[in-house]
């Protein structure tokens, strides 16, 4: 994680939530007294954005904020206390939410993730992520896809060729697609194609791409495609992946998994603040 990167955004997210300041909090506190703000869990799951995002949030609202979290990957327990902050209450206060929704949102991609990594244990397959995520927090939600045992699918569309099912209608074919691909970008990126179907695979094949992408096959097709290709490119599956199938698309021989639902749809955890006396 790119500190100065994270101290960007941070400043961003706590400017949009106390704007002018914190009418509540300033009427009751004076810049003075002093506390302690303890972070515990309400339910199970991993941890992430508590070792170094959520303490970054504090410090950034004040530099004289101390702040601890537990590990990132830790399987934290309901109860247990998974970061401490102690500083001036008026800026533990003007930080609270800000630092609560990151690393709720961030434990929750990450206890997702590694619900799904479970699935396929001890199948040489890997778990990626998708570009589904929240607008100004793609590097945040793909860290905590790390955390939890994924693997990071490109960041942005400038990290990799992924000719996708709009590039393939516009260009007509596959084939004039990764032709005009290839007459632009360097020899040495790999080409992904996004495929439906068989006829797809095979003028993949015939283009000598280095990744072809199954796109919500069925499982009976995934296997023919898997044993076409034999060994010839990568093979990513990818479109309805869940919880129930995905070790079934595993089996079929596919490299790589991509799943959407772990940014778009993971479920946030449920972590309160509490503060103390100082």
């Amino acid at each position: 994680m790119d500190e100065q990167f994270l101290r960007t955004q941070i400043n961003h997210f706590l400017s949009e939530d106390i704007g002018a300041g914190d009418l509540t909090s300033e009427a009751i506190f004076s810049p003075s007294q002093r506390g302690k703000a303890l972070f515990i869990a309400k339910d199970n799951f991993i941890a992430a954005g508590l070792e170094k995002i959520a303490p970054a949030v504090f410090h950034c609202q004040h530099h004289a904020i101390t702040c601890m979290g537990v590990v990132d990957g830790t399987s934290v327990k309901s109860g247990d206390v998974i970061l401490t902050a102690e500083g001036p209450v008026l800026d533990l206060l003007k930080a609270e939410r800000v630092a609560l929704n990151l690393a709720q949102r961030l434990c929750g991609i990450a206890t997702l993730t590694t619900e799904f990594v479970e699935m396929v244990k001890g199948l040489p397959v890997s778990v990626v992520d998708t570009r589904k995520t929240t607008p100004g927090l793609r590097a945040l939600e793909k860290y905590a896809v790390k955390v939890g045992g994924g693997r990071n699918h490109r960041l942005g569309l400038s990290d990799g060729i992924l000719i996708k099912d709009n590039h393939i209608a516009a260009c007509g074919s596959i084939t004039e697609a990764v032709r005009l691909v290839r007459d632009q970008v360097p020899h040495t990126l790999k080409v992904e194609v996004e495929t439906e179907n068989l006829a797809q695979v095979k003028e993949c094949l015939e283009c000598q791409v280095e990744i072809i992408m199954l796109d919500n096959m069925s499982l009976n097709m995934m296997l023919q495609a898997v044993k076409l290709i034999n060994g010839k490119a990568l093979v990513e599956a990818s479109g309805g992946i869940t919880l129930a199938n995905i070790r079934r698309i595993a089996k079929t021989g596919v490299d790589l998994i991509s799943v959407g639902a772990l940014t778009h749809s993971a479920p946030a955890r449920d972590i309160s603040m509490r503060l103390v006396p100082g």
